[in-house]
């Protein structure tokens, strides 16, 4: 974990990550991983940074809002219905606790995470 504290910064583009296999119950193809590094807590609610490699994975989400930093993905949206979406560097996403996803990455995906 890296934690910030009050008055320090990280460089979260280039921040190392150790990435892992996703369960294969969750990928519908591919060889994805993720990582995820937290950043901090502020009142609670979590900062940090997760990234994932090509490939597509099913996911329930938790209440979060996104920054992308770099990559590609498409988000479709299973429940609720709602209109897929592409997101890419400067994307600011909105998910709710519960939603389920479907993830396609074509790009290494890197976002900096509040949840």
């Amino acid at each position: 974990m890296t934690a910030l504290s009050a008055g320090t910064g990280v460089d979260a583009a280039a921040l190392p990550l150790a990435h892992a296999p996703l369960p294969a119950s969750d990928v519908a193809s591919g060889s994805p991983t993720t990582a995820t590094v937290a950043l901090g807590e502020i009142r609670g609610v979590e900062i940090g940074v997760w990234a994932m490699t090509p490939g597509t994975v099913s996911d329930t989400e938790a209440d979060e809002v996104f920054v992308v930093l770099s990559g590609h993905a498409r988000i479709a949206f299973l429940d609720p219905a709602l209109p897929a979406i592409e997101v890419g560097p400067g994307s600011v996403v909105r998910l709710a606790e519960g939603m389920r996803t479907e993830w396609t990455v074509t790009k290494t995906l890197r976002k900096i995470y509040v949840a």
